[in-house]
């Protein structure tokens, strides 16, 4: 699966991109590094059919196997599923971050790419924040208004 960008997205460009969100160890066991997909589930929240889903349309990177066929899945890859969250969590449409995920697999050259992708994303992030603070704006006015309008009332 791969997004088609109709317009370039040029933004100004901080000195350091980061690949993955800060890991969060603190779910796993420690010096552990092999994950059945039901332990990854207890990690994470996510269903099994959500992992195999994620593997299937490109989302995760390759996971290896046991030698009977069973999904082993990394720290690195428990990383890389708390980024994805963290994506998910901002309403990233699924497309952007299947070709985020493609561009970290070609490798280093794509860093100005998915920077280019994430500055686009966190934009939009930004407008539904604003959205939403303005929104709660207004249901603030609408509950001190009915507010008001109860004390009136009963003090009559």
């Amino acid at each position: 699966m791969s997004v088609v960008r109709s317009m370039p997205v040029k933004r100004s460009r901080p000195a350091q991109v980061r690949t993955f969100a800060e890991p969060n160890p603190s779910r796993r066991p420690a010096g552990q590094d092999r994950y059945t997909i039901s332990e990854v589930v207890g990690y994470t929240g996510l269903s099994a059919h959500t992992l195999r889903w994620y593997e299937r349309i490109g989302l995760m990177p390759h996971i290896d196997r046991s030698h009977t066929g069973q999904r082993l899945f990394s720290n690195r890859d428990l990383d890389w599923l708390d980024f994805v969250g963290k994506l998910r969590l901002t309403a990233m449409p699924v497309a952007d971050m299947v070709r985020y995920a493609e561009l970290v697999r070609e490798g280093e050259h794509t860093f100005g790419e998915r920077q280019d992708l994430l500055y686009a994303h966190r934009e939009d992030v930004r407008q539904r924040i604003s959205d939403l603070q303005s929104t709660l704006a207004v249901l603030d006015y609408k509950i001190d208004f009915y507010a008001d309008a109860r004390r009136a009332s009963e003090r009559a």
